[in-house]
Parts: C-alpha cells; structure tokens; sequence
C-alpha cells in the first residue's frame, strides 16, 4: 500500500478522517487514542467522573459511543485539532 500524504489527508473531510483514523484504533484495540481525543475535546471532567475509563470492563466500542454521545460530531472550535489528531494518528499507522 501507497504511503498516504499529509496533503491527501488534510483534503479530505473531517468525517472521513475520523472513520479512518477509528477503524485503526479499532483495530489496534488502542483506547488510548480514543481517550486523549476524548479529553481533549469535552470541556469538562465532569463528562468522565463515572469511573468509565479506569473500568477493566472499558472496551474501543465503549470508547466509540462514548465519542459519539459526547461530541454528536459536531467539533466546533476543536475542530483543527481534532483533524490534527486524526491525520497524525493515521500517518503514524501508514509508516
């Protein structure tokens, strides 16, 4: 497979690059990835004070509805870095 560019990804619409950028945190099972975006993109720790991350029950689905249910993929003002994170996380994945 091609190496990808950061000009192609950074053409692509916000909404593309995260279905690529979760299909490899899927399947890489990194929760990591989802929590760093998760917190970075809620305002407020109030959003995880349920415990739901440091549950050894916590799995990618959980993190994905999590990111939904949080963010209605709607970024607003974090939108670039959102895009950033996404682009960076697939380049490091391409490589």
């Amino acid at each position: 497979m091609a190496e990808v560019t950061l000009e192609q990804l950074d053409a692509l619409p916000t909404e593309e690059l995260r279905d690529r950028a979760f299909a490899l945190a899927r399947q890489k099972r990194d929760i990591k990835f989802f929590w760093d975006l998760f917190t970075h993109v809620t305002h407020s720790d109030d959003d995880t004070q349920d415990g739901w991350i440091g549950s050894l029950d916590a799995t990618i689905d959980d993190a994905v509805a999590l990111w939904r249910e949080a963010t209605s993929h709607e970024y607003g003002e974090q939108e670039p870095l959102v895009r950033a994170a996404f682009i960076d996380y697939i380049m490091k994945a391409d490589k």
